[in-house]
């Protein structure tokens, strides 16, 4: 399974990258999350509740952040289980500042297994495009929400 997607943010890069990485921040953003945490540098846990068309599941994740070429670029590497499949995938994050805004770039692979796999490469890909537009448009608001409310507070 192959992945592209845009998105486009009204904060600059800078912003994006810090708050990108916020195990709260995620834990908030991310569709039907119902735990997250860092288990050690670079290394996060989830626990994710998926509503993929007709398939509902519970998957536990393990995500490996790599910023090597951050500011520009983060890899991640995801697997995960479930009780109607796995998943295992590479993600590619290009952040691309234009005028005060940053452009994300995604491009992933990976492989889905059991009866999740089975499902069929429509179902599946419109299912991840709905869960990463949900994703980046929660990931924007709960950053500006993170700075209106640090602004609030030096006021």
């Amino acid at each position: 399974m192959e992945i592209e997607y845009q998105y486009h943010f009204s904060l600059p890069r800078n912003l994006v990258l810090k708050y990108i990485k916020n195990e709260k921040v995620l834990h908030n953003a991310l569709p039907g999350c119902r735990s997250f945490s860092m288990v050690s540098n670079g290394i996060y846990k989830a626990e994710i509740e998926t509503h993929i068309g007709p398939i509902q599941d519970l998957f536990t994740l393990e995500i490996r952040l790599n910023e090597d070429q951050a500011p520009s670029f983060l890899r991640l590497h995801i697997k995960g289980n479930g009780n109607m499949g796995q998943l295992n995938g590479y993600c590619l994050l290009m952040l691309k500042e234009n005028q005060g805004s940053t452009m994300l770039s995604c491009k992933a692979n990976g492989q889905v297994t059991g009866a999740l796999g089975l499902a069929g490469k429509r179902i599946l890909d419109s299912g991840a495009n709905k869960g990463l537009d949900n994703f980046f448009q929660n990931l924007e608001k709960e950053i500006k929400r993170r700075i209106y409310e640090l602004k609030r507070r030096n006021r």
